[in-house]
């Protein structure tokens, strides 16, 4: 099994072991052909949770250069994932990946945080 480095926060604190995200090696690989292919290698994959969705809270993904001051970067290869520390309180000893089947190609999160989910992955309660 592959690890992912979790990179300090601005303070220069690496987030405890308990409050970490992990990336499987199928998401790592699609964040690092998602910024070649924007031309910007720095691009890094923003996940967030905010309310909403039909589960109570649902997954937002989008990519950023800037890190904020509470954010906290975990990283796989050329990959890397930001995370504020809001959403990382639900979001910590989860894994990132990436799958394609018969309902297409998207990022799916493996949180063991969520009591429940959407059929669609994309919302969850805990």
């Amino acid at each position: 099994m592959s690890t992912t480095t979790a990179i300090a926060d601005s303070a220069g604190t690496p987030p405890p072991a308990a409050r970490a995200m992990t990336l499987s090696d199928s998401a790592a690989r699609r964040i690092a052909k998602l910024a070649a292919l924007e031309g910007n290698p720095d691009q890094m994959l923003r996940l967030t949770v905010s309310g909403g969705g039909c589960s109570g809270f649902q997954y937002g993904f989008s990519f950023d250069t800037v890190t904020n001051d509470d954010d906290h970067v975990f990283s796989k290869g050329e990959a890397k994932l930001v995370v504020d520390d809001v959403s990382l309180d639900l979001l910590a000893g989860a894994e990132l990946d990436f799958a394609e089947d018969l309902m297409g190609s998207y990022f799916k999160v493996n949180n063991p945080n969520a009591a429940s989910s959407c059929g669609c992955g994309t919302s969850f309660s805990v």
